[in-house]
């Protein structure tokens, strides 16, 4: 029989790490609705499915577009 744990942690961020927090889930929220979008409008219109390589080179478009990379 295979046992599971879970552990909790909890931590009590500085208010510079608390920025630093807000703004890379902005980033990772803004990247995962975008390349949502992508998805269901290539669905919805073409009825075609969009794979992990094609979003990557997306995110890399995306990047060099939005000076994100300097």
């Amino acid at each position: 029989m295979e046992i599971k744990r879970v552990y909790r942690f909890r931590f009590y961020p500085a208010l510079e790490q608390e920025a630093i927090l807000a703004q890379t889930f902005g980033y990772a929220r803004f990247v995962y609705n975008r390349m949502l979008c992508v998805c269901s409008d290539a669905w919805y219109t073409e009825k075609k499915r969009i794979g992990y390589h094609a979003t990557s080179s997306l995110l890399t478009e995306l990047k060099k577009s939005l000076n994100l990379n300097d």
